[in-house]
């Protein structure tokens, strides 16, 4: 069974910063391209960033872009975001996702598709607020 389990979220004051976790068990991790989606209350999935299977590259939404980080352990398999600078307007829940190589493809080149996260964890909510 695929698991995806969110962790590290919180309040925080603007301009702070978090650093989220996704525990990933029931798959080949190491085979598998992930990526962060978030969602704000009473708007729709926000694609944030993705990242390769071995990690080698990453891709950022440009509102995260210089401020937010992804990265992974295969060996741990566990995936990260780190939140840096962050404004009010980061307040969302957030997801890791596992996505194939063409919804991986799709995501960075033409734009995503909400079932392209359909394979995703509970969340984690991120509150920004002063």
């Amino acid at each position: 069974e695929v698991q995806l389990v969110e962790s590290g979220g919180g309040l925080v004051q603007p301009g702070g910063s978090l650093r989220l976790s996704c525990a990933a068990s029931g798959f080949a991790f190491s085979s598998w391209p992930m990526a962060w989606v978030r969602q704000a209350p009473g708007k729709g999935l926000e694609w944030v960033s993705s990242i390769t299977s071995s990690g080698a590259h990453t891709y950022y939404a440009d509102s995260v872009k210089g401020r937010f980080t992804i990265s992974r352990d295969n060996a741990k398999t566990t995936l990260y975001l780190e939140l840096s600078s962050l404004k009010t307007e980061d307040t969302a829940m957030y997801y890791c996702a596992r996505t194939t190589t063409t919804q991986f493809t799709r995501i960075i080149t033409s734009g995503p598709l909400d079932s392209d996260f359909d394979d995703r964890g509970q969340g984690t909510q991120v509150t920004v607020s002063s």
